[in-house]
Formats: structure tokens, C-alpha cells, sequence
């Protein structure tokens, strides 16, 4: 016999079957989503031949989906209670699974292009519509649990992109990083079809806003699409472009930061805003975003840098330097379920985020002492120590974000919440990538002076051979440097989450 609804969480999707079911089925979707994000990143040098393109030609398959991601992401919230929440999960997800065939079909480079913004469009509002469904499916007291199950698609897709994007490019080819979205997505709609449901309250509520003359809002809408797309842009492109140096790069920035900006001030006074500014000065809330935008900066931007200096400096393979990486998913996984039972129950969630934030920025200091010398154990260690409390900042964050904001806007916080930690991880990525190049440049200056051209060389040594040894003494110390940054960077965020309230205190 099929128990009955849950009177007190009237906003569940799972209805009469068990919420646990039913997430870990919403949570398919969104783990596609975000493995998607970094699965392609290896395999351009492959598409680039298969097109008969250049290296910076191919990153337009990178650029155009982040682009169309970021346009459609902060207004998911708004676009499910349109919509209908279920059924705008189901139409982001086959279109993400029919833009991914298209992916794989393509031909062209204008081709692909175009199927990955729509890949994007589709993937941009997985996660936040699975993450406000979880949320409405659990007593707050629940939710460290369910947000672990969260935490992977967040925390180790990102982390396991690359090597498995690596393995299906050598293995069969660049296009089966595309197709294998195909049978998870269709399971995924399959399974959310017949369990997932349209909570009463929420059709109500659609109905009502609907009837009351919702009024569709063009000038956010329009400034979100330009001003995120001209973001993302610029974040994408600065190190491809010559940064400032180029009109498009000026152009981009400038657009960014004009159209945000007015963006801020429109949605706030905005009866119904696509982007609900708003929640950002919810106490809780807000500090999670921060969090969330700096976790996203740093995580992302040492999962590219480690596997970057093992090819690069240490003659590491892609798949070996995928190896670094793997340990580290693997003890990231074992700690969810740990922060999420010890969370609430034994240590408060703000005393676990600021104690992991404090041990990341600890870790990444500490990996500005490598060696060039350091063997493959060293390597994964360091990975470990870098990802080993992500589940403590993670989970216990997913447990306080909601607090303090009411259950209405619960999709509207989830999308922004997304979003940050998309910015976050898009500027971290070109923060390192720009610091690497500036930092290089800086050292490979202050070590040429050391070297004067009318001395004798050392003993089997040529000049081509000196040369090399300075760059790679520059390259090497700039790696440093930044993963030293880095570090800095996320113990000067640590004291922060000591400001949260606790997650018992009830939603108003």
C-alpha cells in the first residue's frame, strides 16, 4: 500500500513514495549537467583535427556553452514557476539529451557551436530546480543528508569530467563524450515521469500568479541575457584575446559590468523579478553565496592547475594526471555521508565550514612548496589534502543556505546560489590561467638576469639548453605562486561562516 503525502513538507515532489527515491532520481539529470561542464575540456585537441580547425577555434565549444548556461541559470527560479516546476525539470532535460546528439552529429564547428548553447540552455536549470526540490522534500534537520547526495554531482562531477572525457577521446572517440549523456538522460526522464510530481500548493500558486496578470519582466530578462553572456565572454576569453589589449575583450567588461549593475537596481524594486536580488541580504543565504562563489573559485581553479603542471612540467599523460585527480573524488565521496551525520547533530555547520575553508587554504599554501622532483604519491596526496573537507564546507552550507528564506522562493535561491558558484568558478579559472602567464613572465625576467652571456656555460650545457632550463625554473615557480594565492585567498574567507544562524532556526 502506497503511504500517504507528507502533510508537513506540502511542497515535495516525491509525493507518496519515499524522498530519498525520489532525489537520488532528480539528482541524474544535474549530475550530467555538471559532468558536462569539464568532460569536453580534454578532448579539443580531438575535435580540433576531426573539424580541421584551430586550438582557438575549438574553445567556442567551451565558451558557447558556458555562455547559454549562464544566461538561462539565475532565471531557472522564475522560469519553474511559469512553467511548472516538473515539467520545465523534463523540457531542460531532453533538450539537453537531444543537443547532446546533436553534439556528437556534428559536422561543423558551427555545427557543434550551436548544439552545445543549446546543450546549455538545457543543462542551466537542472541543478537548481533538483536542489530547491531536495530542499522542499526534507525537514530542515534532513537536509545535511540529502545535500551530500547534492554535494557529488557539485563537488566530484567537475573533479571526474576530465578523465572520463580522456578515456572515452583515447578509447573510442571524442563524440562518445556527448552520446554517453543519452542513456542517463533518458533514465532520467523516465524515472522523474512517473515518481516526480506537481505538488497541489505549487499549481496553485501557478495558477493564481497567472491569473493575477503575471506580468513577464523583458528588461530583466534582456539584461540578464546580456550581461551574463558578455560576462562569461570576458572570463572566457581575456587570455585568448590579449586581454585589455583587444576591443572585444574592453567591449565584453564593460558591457558586463553596465548591464549587471542596472540589472541590481531594476530587479529590486521589480514586482515579479526574474533574478530575485533580494534573497542576497538574507543573512544566511547571502553568506552561503559568498562561500559558494569562493569555494568554486579556488576548487575549480586547482582541479585545472594540478593535472595542468603534471602534463606540462612533469611529463604526466592526460590519463596518468587524471590519475592525480581520482583519489581525491574517491575520499571526497567517502566524507559526504560522515559531514553529513555529523553536521547539526555533533558540530554546527558554521563551525565546519569555516574549520574546512581554513584546511583548504592551508592545503593550497602548503602545495606552494612542490618540488619538481615530487613522485605520483606526492601528487595524489596533495589532491587529497586539497578536497578532503570539501564535504564539510559543502554539506553543512547546502544545510544553512535556506535558512531564513521562505519556501516559495526556495527555486528562486537555489538558481542564484547556481549561479554564484558558476561565476565563481569561471573567474577563479581565469584568475589562475591569467596569474600563470603574468607570474611566468615575472620570473622568467628576474632568472634571465641572473645569467650573463659572457661567462662559460656549465659543463654539457648549451645555451638552448639553458634557456629551456629558465623557462621551465619560471613556469614551475609560477605554478607555485598561484596555488599560493590561492590559499590565501580562502583563509582570508574562513571567518565568515562563524556569522550563519544555526539551520534549526525555522524559515519565515
Amino acid at each position: 500500500m502506497i503511504p500517504e503525502r507528507n502533510p508537513a513538507l506540502p511542497r515535495s515532489p516525491a509525493g507518496p513514495y519515499n524522498p530519498w527515491m525520489v532525489a537520488v532520481m532528480v539528482a541524474l539529470a544535474p549530475l550530467m549537467e555538471v559532468l558536462d561542464t569539464t568532460i569536453a575540456n580534454v578532448s579539443l585537441p580531438h575535435i580540433a583535427g576531426s573539424l580541421g580547425i584551430s586550438q582557438s577555434e575549438s574553445t567556442w565549444v567551451l565558451t558557447s556553452y558556458l555562455v547559454s548556461n549562464s544566461i538561462i541559470l539565475p532565471i531557472s527560479g522564475w522560469l519553474s514557476n511559469v512553467i511548472g516546476r516538473k515539467r520545465f525539470f523534463q523540457i531542460s532535460t531532453v533538450l539537453f539529451i537531444a543537443a547532446s546528439v546533436l553534439c556528437a552529429a556534428a559536422t561543423s564547428i558551427q555545427m557543434l557551436v550551436i548544439a552545445r548553447a543549446l546543450q546549455g540552455l538545457g543543462g542551466g536549470g537542472l541543478a537548481p530546480v533538483a536542489q530547491a526540490m531536495m530542499a522542499d522534500s526534507f525537514v530542515p534537520e534532513k537536509r545535511p543528508q540529502v545535500f551530500a547526495l547534492f554535494g557529488f554531482t557539485v563537488i566530484v562531477a567537475p573533479a571526474t569530467g576530465p578523465v572520463l572525457g580522456g578515456w572515452l577521446t583515447d578509447t573510442l572517440s571524442w563524440h562518445w563524450i556527448f552520446l554517453i549523456n543519452l542513456p542517463v538522460g533518458l533514465i532520467a526522464v523516465t524515472l522523474t515521469s512517473i515518481f516526480v510530481s506537481e505538488p497541489l500548493i505549487l499549481r496553485q500558486e501557478r495558477a493564481a500568479r497567472l491569473k493575477s496578470g503575471f506580468s513577464l519582466d523583458y528588461v530583466g530578462l534582456a539584461m540578464v541575457a546580456i550581461g551574463f553572456a558578455s560576462l562569461q565572454m570576458f572570463l572566457d576569453q581575456y587570455e585568448l584575446d590579449d586581454g585589455f589589449s583587444s576591443t572585444f575583450i574592453i567591449a565584453s567588461f564593460a558591457i558586463a559590468i553596465a548591464t549587471l549593475s542596472f540589472l541590481i537596481l531594476w530587479e529590486w524594486q521589480h514586482e515579479h523579478p526574474v533574478v530575485n536580488v533580494r534573497l542576497l541580504f538574507t543573512r544566511n543565504f547571502g553568506i552561503c553565496c559568498i562561500v559558494s562563489f569562493m569555494i568554486s573559485f579556488c576548487f575549480l581553479s586547482s582541479t585545472q592547475l594540478l593535472p595542468q603542471m603534471a602534463q606540462t612540467l612533469l611529463g604526466y599523460t592526460s590519463q596518468t594526471s587524471g590519475a592525480a585527480l581520482a583519489l581525491g573524488g574517491l575520499v571526497t565521496l567517502t566524507f559526504m555521508p560522515v559531514a553529513a551525520f555529523v553536521t547539526g547533530r555533533f558540530v554546527q555547520p558554521r563551525y565546519l565550514m569555516a574549520g574546512g575553508l581554513f584546511q583548504m587554504g592551508l592545503a593550497l599554501i602548503s602545495d606552494s612548496h612542490f618540488s619538481p622532483y615530487m613522485s605520483f604519491d606526492q601528487l595524489t596526496m596533495a589532491r587529497v589534502m586539497q578536497v578532503i573537507a570539501m564535504p564539510f564546507i559543502f554539506v553543512p552550507m547546502g544545510a544553512s543556505s535556506f535558512v531564513g528564506v521562505n519556501p516559495k522562493l526556495f527555486g528562486d535561491a537555489a538558481a542564484l546560489s547556481n549561479q554564484m558558484r558558476n561565476i565563481g568558478g569561471s573567474m577563479g579559472i581565469s584568475f589562475a590561467t591569467n596569474m600563470l602567464t603574468w607570474r611566468d613572465q615575472f620570473h622568467h625576467a628576474r632568472l634571465a638576469e641572473a645569467i650573463n652571456p659572457f661567462r662559460q656555460l656549465p659543463a654539457g650545457m648549451s645555451l638552448p639548453q639553458l634557456d629551456a632550463a629558465v623557462q621551465f625554473q619560471a613556469s614551475f615557480i609560477s605554478y607555485l605562486d598561484v596555488f599560493h594565492i590561492l590559499g590565501i585567498l580562502a583563509l582570508i574567507v574562513w571567518p565568515i561562516a562563524l556569522f550563519l544562524r544555526p539551520p534549526q532556526q525555522r524559515a519565515v
